[in-house]
C-alpha cells in the first residue's frame, strides 16, 4: 500500500516510539494507519479491513504501546493481548514489538503451540504486559488457571476471518469472556466479508468504528499474475522445476494445500539441487524457527509451504510465488500472492492449473476482477487447453430435432398391412354377394354396402 502524506511521527505523542521509529527509518503512515491509529487513541471499538501487506501491525501496536507508556496501571495483571492465527504470525508480531521496545520497557510474549507448556506457565506467571498469543494455546493455559486476564485494556484479534476459518469462534469467545469488562477491542483482517467475522464483532465489539481500506485487488498492481497449464500432478512437477532453473528471481515462496505435498516437493527440488525448504503444521516449531531465520538470511531461497506461510509473514525480496496448488478460495489466494510485491515492490504469481481447478480459478479471477495471464512453456506443453466450448445448434430453444429412432417408433405405430388380408379381402366380398344373391331380398341388409366391416376390413 502506498504511504499516505502523514508522517507517523504525528500520529503518536511518545518521544520513546518516536526514537524507535526512527531507529527503523519508518516516516510516513499509510493508508491503514493513518485512518486507524488516531481513532484507537481514542479508545473506540475498531473493525479494520485492509489488504495484506498495508501496514496494519503498526497499526495496532502503535495505539497499544502509546497507551500503555501514556499511563502507569496499579494492577499486575496483562494490559494487552494480541491473537492471531498461527506461531509464525504471532512471533512476526513479537518481532516488531521487540523493535518497538528498544527505547521503553514493556515486556512482550508469545503463547503459541510448538513450545514447552511448563516455559509458558512460567512466563504467564510474571504477567508480561502483552501477551501475543494463537487461540487454542491460550484457552489451556486459561483452562489450566495459568493466565488472569481480568486486567486486560486493549484485545487485538488479527487476522479474524483467518481465526474463524480455522475453527477458533469458540475459543475466541472464551478468551474474549476471561477480559475485564472495560477493555478496548480492536478486530484487523484483510477481510471482514464473512459473515461469521460480522457475528463475532456484534459479540466482542463495543459500537465499532468500521474502517475499510481501498478493495484487495486494488492494492496489488505490482503482481503480476499468470496461469500456466498442467495435465497431471508429474507435469506439474516438471513445470515448477523449469521455472526455478529459468526464471530469474532473488527468493520464491511455493504453494501447496498439504503438508505431504510439501514434503514431498522439498525433497524432489533438493534433489534438483535447489537450496530449498519446507513449511507446514506437521513440524516441530523449532525446526519451522529454523527453516524461517534460514529464508529470512537467504542460506535457501526456495521455501515450499503450506497456507501456514500465508498470514502475516513479512519476508524481504520474495519476488516469486508459485501456487501448485491452487489456493482453495479468495482469501487465501490473495494473502498468498501477497507474500510478494510488498513496500512497492515488483513480484510474480504464478498459478498452475489442471482441468478440475480451472473453474476454481475463475471463480477467483470473477471476484477479484482480475485476468490471469496465459503463459506455456515451449519444452513443456499442456494436452489440456481449457475447457472446450459449447457449441450452438441454431435451433430455437423448446424445438426437439426428430431422430431416426423418432421417426423409426412412428413407423411402428402404423398398423401393419399383412398379405393374408389383403388376399382375403376379395375372398369374403366374393362369398357375401353369393349368399345374398341365393337369400333373396331378405337378405338385402348382409349385402356388401350396407353390413358392418368385418375388422380385417379396418386393418386393412
Amino acid at each position: 500500500m502506498k504511504p499516505s502524506n502523514t508522517p507517523l511521527m504525528e500520529l503518536i505523542q511518545d518521544p520513546q516510539l518516536h526514537r524507535a521509529l526512527e531507529a527503523q527509518e519508518l516516516q510516513s503512515a499509510t493508508a491503514v494507519q493513518e485512518a486507524a491509529i488516531p481513532v484507537a487513541l481514542e479508545g473506540k471499538d475498531l473493525m479494520v479491513s485492509a489488504a495484506t501487506g498495508s501496514g496494519k501491525t503498526l497499526a495496532f501496536l502503535l495505539p497499544v504501546y502509546q497507551r500503555l507508556l501514556s499511563k502507569d496501571s496499579p494492577k499486575t495483571g496483562t494490559r494487552a493481548l494480541i491473537l492471531c492465527p498461527t506461531r509464525e504470525l504471532a512471533r512476526q508480531i513479537l518481532k516488531q514489538a521487540t523493535l518497538l521496545n528498544k527505547f521503553c520497557r514493556i515486556e512482550a510474549a508469545v503463547i503459541a503451540g510448538g513450545a514447552e507448556f511448563k516455559y509458558q506457565k512460567a512466563i504467564l506467571r510474571k504477567n508480561p504486559e502483552i501477551i501475543i498469543a494463537t487461540p487454542g494455546r491460550l484457552v489451556e493455559h486459561i483452562d489450566k488457571g495459568n493466565t488472569d486476564l481480568g486486567d486486560l485494556e486493549t484485545l487485538v484479534l488479527d487476522e479474524a476471518d483467518r481465526m474463524l476459518d480455522m475453527g477458533f469462534s469458540e475459543d475466541l469467545e472464551r478468551i474474549a469472556s476471561e477480559c475485564g469488562s472495560h477493555h478496548q477491542s480492536l478486530l484487523f483482517s484483510a477481510t471482514l466479508s464473512h459473515a461469521k467475522a460480522e457475528n463475532l464483532a456484534q459479540n466482542l465489539l463495543n459500537d465499532p468504528l468500521s474502517i475499510a481500506m481501498e478493495d484487495q485487488e486494488e492494492s496489488q498492481p505490482n503482481i503480476r499474475q499468470q496461469r500456466i497449464l498442467a495435465d497431471s500432478p508429474q507435469h506439474k512437477k516438471q513445470l515448477l522445476s523449469w521455472l526455478l532453473a529459468n526464471d530469474r528471481y532473488n527468493k520464491a515462496l511455493i504453494f501447496t494445500n498439504t503438508k505431504a505435498l510439501a514434503s514431498e516437493l522439498r525433497g524432489f527440488l533438493a534433489y534438483s539441487k535447489q537450496r530449498v525448504g519446507a513449511l507446514h503444521g506437521d513440524m516441530e516449531q523449532d525446526e519451522r524457527n529454523r527453516t524461517m531465520d534460514r529464508f529470512r538470511r537467504n542460506h535457501i531461497n526456495v521455501l515450499v509451504a503450506t497456507d501456514i506461510a500465508a498470514r502475516g509473514l513479512d519476508v524481504k525480496d520474495v519476488d516469486l510465488v508459485i501456487n501448485v496448488d491452487m489456493a482453495r478460495n479468495v482469501d487465501d489466494y490473495t494473502h498468498r500472492i501477497g507474500r510478494t510485491g510488498r513496500a512497492g515492490a515488483q513480484g510474480i504469481a504464478i498459478n498452475l492449473i489442471n482441468s478440475n481447478e480451472w473453474n476454481l480459478m475463475a471463480k477467483i479471477e470473477t471476484s477479484l476482477g482480475v485476468r490471469m495471464k496465459a503463459r506455456s512453456i515451449e519444452e513443456l506443453p499442456s494436452n489440456f487447453k481449457g475447457p472446450k466450448k459449447v457449441k450452438s445448434t441454431g435451433k430455437k430453444a423448446g424445438v426437439k430435432k426428430r431422430s431416426d429412432k423418432d421417426d423409426k417408433n412412428s413407423k411402428k405405430s402404423k398398423p401393419k398391412k399383412r398379405l393374408r388380408d389383403q388376399k382375403n379381402i376379395g375372398k369374403r366380398r366374393k362369398a357375401s354377394a353369393t349368399r345374398a344373391e341365393t337369400l333373396g331380398d331378405g337378405s338385402a341388409a348382409f349385402s356388401p354396402a350396407k353390413r358392418k366391416p368385418f375388422k380385417d376390413d379396418q386393418d386393412s
